[in-house]
């Protein structure tokens, strides 16, 4: 088994040392990849478990139309946030539509997305790192040489944990101005949601704001090459994020998949949408009312698929402790949960990497 492991480990250092990516290996190979090398092929029991386990397309998260909810008096506003109540107690994710970002601010940010991936290789190694300091970087899956299989996916990583502060400079000069603008759009509707999802949770809309949910976060621009044999890999295997929430612009190729009453449930891209799921952190601050669920994403045979995700997972820097919120804690429903720290709960969530047994475990009482 050792032998094995060894063996494993030299191969992953071996395409690691390349800076190429998944990308990389697709650009090098002629005629382009057949065989999925084994670093990437899932184990025989996660294949077999996929067979027990129903994919459907009959089902699909909620889609919320977010037109009027800035009058905060209104029935409109009311009906909003029992929508958000209900998809993230029964679905933990949910689509949200009429949002107000433009459509040219999210097409031109999954355009610099998917140009930036698709560059020549050499243009990209400056920014192939593994090193936790570096504010950007791009490498293939942050948990490489912890995961069972790597995933068929490569991210540029912006790192805004440690500072919020975001040098332009920094970022990629095909992705910059698209990034930085589509970001300064995004914060103004993370705001919103926050204010609804407190709402949701009966509390005052500026309450999960007071706790600084959305003080730190990263925002990562994926991009899933096509894959010759989808179902040996995926796209980013199984599991729950270590985030308040999370919020998703996919483009139209798809491949998102939700596990709801133990069955996958495509997210079916929708024009200008952005998809908002629960993590952790939300999920044990409200005591579990709202639930932070497993998803994955599978790979396209012939189109590649990009998507840009912004992870909020609040204050880390100087150290906050978190617990279930008093106010939510009812007679005969204790407090689920112990008190943490967000650094504590990454360092443990990113030193076991991404898998479906969720990080849940270690602070529940």
């Amino acid at each position: 088994m050792d032998i094995l492991n060894d063996d494993r480990t030299k191969k992953l250092k071996a395409f690691d040392d390349t800076k190429s990516g998944v990308k990389g290996l697709i650009d090098a190979a002629a005629g382009g990849v057949v065989d999925i090398p084994t670093i990437f092929i899932r184990p025989p029991d996660e294949l077999a478990e996929d067979l027990e386990v129903t994919r459907t397309s009959l089902l699909q998260i909620p889609a919320i139309y977010l037109n009027g909810v800035d009058n905060k008096a209104s029935s409109r506003r009311e009906k909003i946030v029992e929508q958000v109540k209900q998809a993230s107690e029964t679905w933990g994710f949910f689509q949200v539509v009429n949002h107000g970002i433009p459509i040219k601010v999210l097409d031109e940010v999954l355009k610099g997305a998917h140009e930036f991936h698709e560059q020549d290789v050499e243009k990209k190694k400056e920014y192939y790192s593994r090193d936790p300091e570096r504010t950007v970087k791009l490498n293939t899956n942050f948990d490489f040489y912890l995961s069972r299989a790597a995933n068929w996916r490569d991210s540029l990583i912006i790192d805004m944990v440690k500072s919020n502060h975001l040098d332009p400079q920094n970022l990629p000069s095909i992705c910059r101005d698209a990034t930085v603008d589509y970001i300064s759009h995004l914060m103004k509707i993370a705001d919103t949601l926050f204010e609804l999802l407190s709402e949701a949770l009966g509390l005052e809309s500026d309450h999960l704001k007071q706790l600084e949910c959305e003080k730190d976060k990263n925002v990562v621009l994926h991009y899933y090459p096509a894959c010759p044999k989808p179902d040996l890999t995926l796209g980013i295997g199984k599991h729950t994020d270590a985030t308040f929430i999370t919020i998703l612009l996919q483009d139209e190729v798809g491949g998102l998949e939700v596990l709801h009453g133990n069955k996958w449930v495509n997210v079916e891209p929708i024009p200008g949408a952005l998809v908002v799921n629960i993590g952790d952190l939300l999920q044990i601050i409200s005591n579990e009312k709202f639930k932070s669920v497993i998803h994955r994403v599978f790979g396209n045979v012939t189109r590649s698929r990009t998507s840009v995700g912004c992870f909020f997972h609040g204050a880390s820097t100087p150290p906050k402790t978190y617990g279930p919120i008093e106010k939510l804690i009812a007679k005969g429903s204790p407090k689920l949960f112990k008190e943490f720290t967000v650094a504590d709960y990454l360092m443990k969530f990113y030193s076991r990497g991404i898998d479906e047994k969720s990080g849940l475990n270690g602070v529940r009482i």
